[in-house]
């Protein structure tokens, strides 16, 4: 599958969001940091999928509470709330995005060093109760 230009700004802008909102976070929360990620990441999501798509994903009546909590994250940061806004944020984006964890667990257990990291008994159980997988009773 190949991407169109407007798909690879779109991947560089939403890394380069993720990377900024990490280092708002380690830098203490610093909210030019935080609010310069969220627009990045935001306008690289919209370029990736597209306008109208993002739009419904966003308008979901199953995502809707995920999206106010997601829109007012943002807002408190750009309102200098930087550490309460990334709490509401982070709440609002497991529940946007929640339901990829299963599929992107799955794609790390299938890598070479990540796949055994993984695996070790200690880790396996917190990375299955990520992902969602069940176990059996028996």
């Amino acid at each position: 599958m190949w991407l169109t230009d407007a798909q690879k700004i779109g991947v560089a802008l939403t890394t380069f969001g993720t990377l900024f909102m990490f280092l708002g976070v380690m830098l203490f929360f610093d909210a030019a940091l935080l609010a310069l990620g969220n627009m990045l990441f935001l306008s690289g999501l919209t370029l990736i999928i597209g306008p109208q798509k993002t739009f419904y994903f966003f308008a979901r009546k199953q995502k809707l509470r995920g999206t106010a909590c997601f829109i007012g994250g943002i807002l408190l940061v750009f309102m200098k709330y930087a550490f309460i806004g990334m709490i509401v944020e982070i709440f609002g984006f497991l529940n946007l995005f929640g339901d990829f964890f299963p599929v992107v667990v799955t794609f790390l257990r299938q890598l070479p060093f990540i796949g055994n990291l993984l695996s070790l008994s200690y880790i396996r159980p917190i990375v299955d109760r990520i992902a969602g997988s069940r176990t059996s009773a028996v």
